[in-house]
Parts: structure tokens; sequence; C-alpha cells
């Protein structure tokens, strides 16, 4: 076998193999034979069928099927002898292809980047800190009284947290628009639920009657043919309800799965939920800032090859989002939606593997079960969860990968300059909704 490599551009290499002739016709004469004895032709006996004929009819799918199987055994040895790691599947093409004589092909590919980590001594990042209040705790119980309220019809004007019936009628230059009309609907005033203006303009009016209020769509409204025009609404108040708020009792304290039955217990285990969603959302917050310092830091071409895999991916992921009935065929959506996003995940992907690998970092057995009894903790039954994970291959993977990318990221920021800062609970639960958007 007659092997050489060269670089066309870039990441990528074109590797030609030549193949002796005498391998291909030996092989195809073995399989000419295996398949004379087993073939079954009208007019001859079994085992008895003419190699002319054998050859006549099964030769040339036979030839196809061993060059088949010789470019990926010659690929594979090929590759190993030259110590290359391809990044994705090679394009072949066969360059000399005469029966009789040498066997030539050309495995095109990509392989995967040099990556020198560039210093983390010059990087400087801002570690923040929340500290649950009681005021945050009784801010939250009424959050959650609020999710539970019960709302009664009143005798009054609407006002700011009330719940109204209405109905209404939108209009633009004096025309009716599609989508701007409803009756009998239920808005939660303060809620945010309608664009700015409209639920503010309800406030003060009362069951029966009927007011035309201007409101502006935002400049960013989803529906481009609407953002940033001025619209009318007539709206007519069918009803008028104010919250009333559950007592703080045991049943309610069940119902948010908690175990105590009073409410000093129960503020223990918000305090306790929230101080972990805190802590989780700066974790992640600090993560992606010291993600943004490597990828900016570390410049390297990524394999196109991957990046196409991941933007397959990542349409599979848009597609899941419209639900399981959705009929939407991922490889419909255009690639340049997902591109950039897919470039940064595969780059990040080997920033981030580079950082495992020069630093020996493994998945420590110790911090996958405290991961795992931390996942499992906001459940009403965590050794349920626990065992859930203990036993499932696949998710205690999915794990250890989670838990070798924080180890990862420890390892970097004891390289950084950490500059400590303190924040609110509401500044905590703002940056992750933040990096969620």
């Amino acid at each position: 076998m007659q092997v050489s490599v060269e670089t066309t551009a870039g990441l990528e290499r074109r590797m030609t193999v030549g193949v002796p002739a005498n391998e291909i016709d030996n092989a195809v004469s073995q399989k000419l034979k295996d398949t004379a004895r087993r073939v079954k032709i009208d007019g001859f006996r079994p085992g008895k069928v003419p190699m002319s004929v054998v050859k006549q009819r099964f030769g040339e799918g036979i030839r196809a099927e061993v060059l088949e199987d010789v470019v990926r055994n010659h690929y594979v040895q090929a590759i190993s002898a030259e110590k290359i790691i391809p990044a994705g599947a090679p394009r072949i093409e066969f360059t000399k292809d005469i029966t009789g004589q040498d066997v030539e092909f050309t495995a095109t590919f990509e392989v995967f980047p040099d990556v020198t980590l560039a210093s983390f001594d010059g990087i400087e990042l801002e570690k923040m800190t929340a500290t649950v209040t009681d005021a945050d705790i009784d801010t939250m119980l009424e959050n959650l009284q609020k999710q539970r309220a019960n709302f009664v019809a009143v005798d009054r004007v609407a006002q700011l947290t009330d719940r109204v019936k209405i109905d209404f009628a939108g209009k633009i230059d004096g025309e009716l628009f599609d989508g701007g009309s409803a009756e009998g609907q239920s808005v939660t005033l303060g809620s945010g639920q309608m664009i700015p203006g409209f639920e503010s303009g309800i406030e003060g009016m009362a069951v029966g009657s009927e007011k035309a209020i201007d409101v502006t769509f935002p400049e960013d409204y989803g529906n481009k043919e609407l953002a940033g025009k001025l619209a009318v609404f007539d709206i007519k108040v069918l009803e008028v309800a104010e919250a009333e708020l559950p007592e703080l009792n045991a049943e309610f304290f069940t119902a948010f799965g908690a175990e105590g039955k009073d409410v000093e217990t129960f503020k223990v285990e918000v305090r306790q939920n929230m101080e972990r969603e805190a802590r989780t959302a700066l974790d992640g917050q600090l993560k992606n800032a010291v993600i943004d310092q490597l990828v900016a830091a570390n410049e390297f071409d990524v394999p196109k090859a991957l990046v196409q895999e991941e933007i397959q991916r990542l349409k599979q992921q848009a597609v899941k989002q419209f639900g399981e009935q959705s009929q939407i065929d991922p490889s419909a959506l255009p690639d340049d939606l997902f591109s950039e996003q897919a470039a940064r995940r595969v780059k990040i992907g080997l920033i981030m593997n580079e950082v495992v690998t020069s630093a020996e970092i493994k998945a420590d057995e110790a911090a996958v079960k405290s991961y795992i009894a931390d996942q499992a903790s906001v459940y009403q039954d965590p050794q349920q969860v626990i065992d859930y994970y203990s036993n499932n291959a696949e998710m205690l993977d999915q794990v250890k990968a989670v838990v070798v990318e924080n180890a990862a990221v420890d390892h970097i920021l004891s390289k950084c300059k950490i500059v400590d800062t303190a924040v609110s609970y509401e500044e905590a639960i703002k940056s992750k909704t933040a990096a969620q958007g």
C-alpha cells in the first residue's frame, strides 16, 4: 500500500492511497468462487454454475463490493500509519480504477486543529455571590401565594393586580387587523401579558364601561407588520375580579411539595431552594464569562465537518422546541440560522477538550455523586432520582461530562484574577434570565 498526504487548504488534507492490482483481483476471485458455490441459476445444478456465467452476472457488483471493503480497510490503515485523526468522514474519489491494474483513490478530510491555549494569567473575572435575605423570602412567599390565588368578582373599578374579562377590537388607521380582537379575554393587570400601555389603560374602568385607548406596538414586536405602529383599541369590561391569597397553612405547603407543616419550616425550605437557584445562576454566569474569555483569547480554524454536524444537531433541537406534533422537517431549515452558533460550540468543545487533556482532569467519583445528589435534592423523593442516574449509563455519562467541564472551569479560574462581588438575590436571578436570553 502506497500512501501520500498533502495539505490542500487550512485543516483539509488529501490522502492518496495506492492498492496493488493482485489484492483486488484475489479478493474478487475469492468472492466469485464463494458466489458460484451458493448461487442458484436455472439450468444449472447447485455448485455447478460455470465461473464464466457467475462472472458475467455478478462480476461487476462483486468488484464494487470488494472496492468498498478495500477502500474502508486501507483508509483506516493509512490514517493509523500516518498518525492522523480525521475530523469527520472522508470524501472518497477514485483516481485509478481499471480492472487488472493497480487501484488508486484519494480521501479528502479535515483534521483537528492544534490548539495551543493562551495563558490564563491575564484573564480577570468577576465572581458574584448572593445572600438571600428575610425580605427576599417574604417576597417569594407572596409570589407563591399569588400563583395559587383565587379570583373573586368585585363591584369596583379595576386596579393593578386585578384580573379583568374584556372584549376588545384593535384598529390601525381605522381598519381592524388580524389578531387584534377578542371576546371574553382574561387579562391580569400588571402581568405584562399585553403590549405596554394596554393593561394600564384598563385601570379605573368598571364593569360595563367602554373606552378607547391608544397603544403603540414596540419596535421589536414579533409581527413586523405591526412593529412601531399606533393602534386604537376599543375595550369593554365584562368583569373585574380581585385576587384572594390562600393562607399559609399545611395544605399550601404540601401543594409545593414541602415537608414542613408550619411557616418557619417552610421558610427554611424556601431559603434553601432560593440559595440553590441563586448559586446555580451565578455559577452559570461565571462559567459563560470564562468561556467567552477563552473563545476571545484563542484563535484557530475549526473543522467545517464538525460545524456541519453541530448545525444538524441544532436544527433537531429547534424542531423539538415546537413539540412532538411538529411537522417541520429539520433539513428544511437554512444552515445560516445556526452556522455561527454551531462554529462557536465546536470551538468551545475543542478548547475545553484541550484544557481537560493538558490538566489531566478526570470525572471524580465523589464529584459525580455530589452533583447527582444536588440535582436530586429538589425532588420529593431524592433517592429515586439518585437511583435513576446511577442505573442509567447514558445519563451517568452526561453527568460525568458536566462534572469534567465544571472541573475544567474551576482549573481555569484557579489561574485567573478573580474579583468578588456581592449582589442581591434578584440580581442573581436576572443574570440567569439574561444568560438564557
